[in-house]
Order: structure tokens, then sequence, then C-alpha cells
């Protein structure tokens, strides 16, 4: 049953008519819990209340679907916004984003122009930008486009996913680029001729690349809500003697608030991913597709109204 509602809603976060409806209607049923607004400056108010708890914040300005050069670059524009506003409100943020978004999908030289502007913009404000990981079909593409950037500039990382098979050796390919890495999971429905299909297969890999990637020295935000992984990590660096600072743990907005104090209580650095903008509904989508409690939660709010 839980695979099914899984398969559903990620069914739905792909489809454009809906997607068209979300942007049109606003941030209604409960989508509002997981995003932080559709304006930078609502997002920079959320971001404020975040860095007031003492939690560190990754801003996600939210888009899909781009296929066209006026809409890659009206992306980056909207990331180059929010780097001002982090720059001039002096948030403690970094910058998400998602290549296709930039024009990924439709020329090499208008994505690689967007992120150098983004990268450049980022540089001068101090600011640190994630190279968020998508499906498997643009998994080498953009290790290939992350590593020429990384020759190039210190402030960029990206994502790998415990769910691919071909993780481990990512993570050995990358080691000598001192790459500051965000591990997950993996949120998008892969085959299984290319991602692990069972669940404790996955996080025996995550742990595994928690630890190779720790142990080669390179810092590393582990991104879960997972306990298990959690518990992990924390033993994991004590054994090692691991610093703080090497390390961060990383969640969503709007899931599991309080764990996310109580790990900032606990002397960790703990970061929010806060994603904002009109194109909020495929996000949303596989935030419902990830967790049953989150569609509960949803049901409750459209039935209040």
């Amino acid at each position: 049953m839980e695979q099914l509602m899984r398969d559903f809603f990620l069914f739905l976060s792909k489809n454009k008519t809906l997607t068209k409806l979300a942007k049109k209607y606003g941030l209604r049923f409960g989508a509002s819990r997981f995003v932080a607004g559709e304006t930078i400056e609502q997002a920079v108010e959320v971001i404020k209340q975040l860095n007031k708890k003492g939690l560190a914040v990754t801003v996600d300005y939210l888009g899909e679907f781009v296929d066209n050069e006026k809409e890659a670059n009206e992306m980056a524009n909207h990331c180059i916004e929010a780097i001002q506003a982090i720059g001039r409100e002096k948030l403690n943020s970094q910058l998400s984003l998602k290549m296709t978004s930039m024009g990924l999908d439709i020329s090499d030289d208008l994505v690689m122009r967007n992120m150098r502007r983004i990268l450049e913009m980022a540089k001068e404000h101090g600011v640190f930008v994630t190279i968020d990981m998508e499906d498997y079909s643009r998994c080498q593409k953009t290790l290939d486009i992350f590593k020429q950037l990384k020759k190039e500039y210190d402030n960029v990382g990206t994502v790998l996913q415990a769910y691919l098979y071909r993780t481990e050796a990512d993570i050995e390919d990358l080691k000598d680029y001192r790459p500051n890495l965000r591990l997950v999971k993996g949120a998008y429905k892969e085959s299984p001729e290319v991602a692990f299909p069972d669940k404790k297969d996955v996080d025996d890999n995550f742990k595994k690349i928690i630890k190779m990637h720790l142990l080669n020295g390179n810092y590393t935000a582990v991104a879960t809500h997972d306990d298990a992984i959690i518990e992990y990590t924390k033993q994991l660096v004590k054994e090692y003697n691991i610093p703080n600072d090497q390390f961060e743990f990383q969640m969503l907005y709007g899931i599991r608030p309080e764990r996310q104090e109580q790990l900032v209580r606990e002397g960790y650095t703990m970061r929010v991913y806060v994603p904002y903008g009109t194109d909020w509904y495929g996000y949303f989508m596989r935030r419902l597709a990830e967790r049953p409690a989150n569609v509960a939660f949803v049901l409750k709010g459209v039935l209040r109204k």
C-alpha cells in the first residue's frame, strides 16, 4: 500500500497540467508547511526565523520543466536574486539549485554560462552553492559539470544518492576534488538496474558512503530524517575523532522541526533545506510520496478549510 501511494504521488509530481493549476492557485492545501512562500522576500522571513533558532539554511528557488533559454536565464536570475538577499540580510544560508532549471537539457553552453554567473555572484557574497542531483539519466552529466566548475570555484558542491549502485565508485572518483557533498537516500523512481530496490540495501549503502566520504577527510552533509542514520553518524564521528566542523546534518523545511532544534542543542550543525517559488508543485508531491504521515497532515489542513 505504501509503495502504491509513493508511486501515485511520484506520478502526480510529473503532471504538467497539475503543475500549471498549482501555480495558478498558490500555496494552498498544506504546501506552505514545506514551502517558504512564493517570493524571496517571504523566504527571507522564514530563514531569519530559522537562523534565530540556531539553524543554518540552504535555500532553493523551485523550478521544473524548463525547456527554453529564456526560462533558464530567468531561473538563474532568481538564484542571483537569492544570493544578493542572503548577502544583504547577512543570513546564515547557502543556495541549492537544479541544473535542469539552468538549461542542462537545452545546451552545455547555456547551463555553464548560467552556473558561472551564479557562482561569480555567490563568490562575491561568500555564499556556498550546492548542485542538487536529479534522476539517474542526468547523473553523469551533473558530475562532469561539477568537476569542471570545482576547478574554477571553491564555493560549489553537489549531491550523491545512496540508492544508486554507482555512488560508491563516484565517491572514490571525486575524492581528489576535495568535494563538499550532500549525501541523501534518493527520491526519484529508478529502475532496479541502476538502484537498490530494497530499503535495507539503500540504508546499508548510505552508511557505507557516509563513512567513506568522512574518512577521505572531506566535508559531509548527511541529509536524512532517519534516526538510525543520524545515530550511526554520531557514533562514527566519535569513533574516528572527526571534528564537528567536518560534517553537518540536513533536513527539509517542515519535517521534524523538533528534531532539527534538538540537534542544534546537542552542538551539531543542522541545515534546513528551504524551498520557495511558484513552481512548488512537483517538490510538494515528492514530499508526500516519501512519507504517508505527510499526506495525513495535509489532509487535516484541507479538511479544516
